[in-house]
């Protein structure tokens, strides 16, 4: 649990049909994926999903998985009403130490050229830009990011 002011932050283990439910409210989600494609990346790999929680609320999640040597953290938003707050550094700090925890040594994600938030967010973190994939529209660069465990 992470008090932030007079709001207390539990962070869970959870599952997916709260992710997607969550992720269909993140504003910056356009089309966001629906349970058959969680499904179809975190069966029979080892994953975590984590769900926060203010006030018994579901309000933000990350998701990951393993993939060749590293975890790769596919999924992550919080609700917009709730940003600001610490959510999204309390859901990465408990991914980091149950990856680190879990043996691996690096996670990676990549984000798009237009989630500038996400992008301040990973590189005030501790991750390294370590890759590009052009797109046809700039917005939809994207960015490959990986930290150091």
């Amino acid at each position: 649990m992470t008090e932030q002011g007079s709001q207390t932050i539990e962070i869970k283990k959870s599952n997916i049909e709260t992710v997607v439910a969550l992720s269909r409210q993140v504003p910056e989600f356009i089309d966001p994926h629906g349970a058959e494609e969680y499904h179809r990346r975190l069966t029979g790999v080892r994953h975590l999903i984590l769900v926060a929680f203010v006030e018994n609320k579901p309000v933000g999640f990350k998701v990951g998985y393993e993939r060749e040597d590293y975890f790769y953290s596919w999924m992550g938003g919080v609700l917009a009403g709730f940003r600001q707050m610490g959510i999204a550094k309390a859901l990465a700090d408990e991914q980091e130490a149950w990856a680190k925890k879990s043996g691996y040594t690096t996670i990676t994600f990549k984000t798009r050229n237009s989630h500038k938030g996400m992008l301040i967010f990973a590189l005030k973190n501790g991750f390294d830009i370590i890759g590009f994939e052009p797109s046809a529209h700039t917005p939809l660069h994207r960015i490959l990011l990986r930290k150091q465990l």
